[in-house]
């Protein structure tokens, strides 16, 4: 089941990137549970950064509150980050991570992740 990013790239010092995150499928896939955002930043350990129940209930970061938009669309399987007010210290490997529900069994899948890079 891949999980796709997309949206990363380089951005200034307080400008806005929106990530996106498409599960392609597979032909034994009943549904998505939460997916949510992970980073991790050169030398540092990977954080969360936002999750998303499928009912569209979410929670962000201390960091991320006031500055990042988690939303989801289940009926394309997507998840988006909306980035605003970014700063140096978003520089990271931004990874798509879901909760996989096939017929007998479920499995944590991981997309393969995204660079974002914000330059002061």
């Amino acid at each position: 089941v891949p999980l796709v990013e997309y949206g990363g790239g380089s951005a200034q010092a307080g400008a806005s990137l929106t990530l996106s995150c498409e599960s392609f499928g597979a032909a034994f896939i009943v549904w998505l549970g939460d997916m949510a955002w992970y980073r991790q930043a050169r030398g540092k350990e990977r954080e969360l950064v936002a999750r998303v129940s499928r009912d569209g209930t979410s929670e962000l970061a201390d960091f991320a509150k006031g500055r990042f938009v988690v939303s989801r669309d289940t009926s394309k399987d997507e998840m988006l980050l909306h980035m605003n007010a970014l700063q140096p210290e978003d520089t990271a490997t931004y990874t798509c991570w879901a909760d996989v529900h096939f017929t007998f069994t479920r499995q944590d899948v991981w997309g393969r992740g995204i660079q974002v890079a914000v330059s002061s």
